[in-house]
């Protein structure tokens, strides 16, 4: 299990890495968030509600509604109505999840040579996009209706994105290595 692994075997290694006197100063996961837009669909309920369903079989908790906040007429879009969904993980599983993107969906995806690096934001928190759900081994294939993408945010606990890029490695994320010249 990746959680015990972390306090068990990673923290010490990242201490010695990172120079940390205290392993309460190394970096840490504070919490994963998936968002999945429904906003081309969102007039259809049976389309909401079965993207409610894979992103709960997914993530393991049932998804938030996210409603826009006003209307644009230029998207055709009325305040309140249904534009996404969001999970928040935290604690066992956020680390299941992490677990399992990691070693089982990005190994599975198409072309996957690493994560782009650029995707670290400047608070040391790293996004990523899926584009497509059926990677997910709780997803079965024959019985999606939509492709829907998924955008994942894993929130550290450090400033620092070459910290963070270090955490994430130590807990099985691959890189795209740098490319020289």
């Amino acid at each position: 299990m990746l959680a015990k692994d972390f306090s068990e075997k990673i923290v010490p290694v990242l201490q010695k890495k990172l120079g940390k006197k205290n392993s309460l100063a190394v970096p840490r996961v504070k919490k994963v968030v998936v968002n999945m837009g429904i906003a081309s669909f969102r007039d259809d309920k049976n389309a909401v509600e079965e993207a409610k369903k894979e992103l709960a079989a997914i993530t393991g908790q049932w998804p938030q509604v996210r409603r826009a906040r006003r209307a644009v007429s230029g998207f055709h879009l009325r305040k309140n109505e249904p534009i996404g969904l969001r999970v928040t993980l935290r604690r066992r599983r956020m680390w299941d999840f992490l677990e399992k993107l990691f070693h089982l969906v990005l190994p599975r995806l198409r072309d996957f040579h690493g994560l782009p690096l650029q995707s670290f934001d400047k608070c040391g928190n790293y996004t990523l996009g899926i584009s497509e759900q059926v990677v997910f081994p709780e997803i079965v294939p024959d019985q999606v209706h939509r492709i829907k993408g998924l955008e994942i945010t894993i929130v550290t606990s450090t400033e620092n994105s070459q910290e963070a890029q270090v955490l994430l490695e130590s807990l099985g994320a691959i890189f795209e290595r740098q490319k020289n010249g």
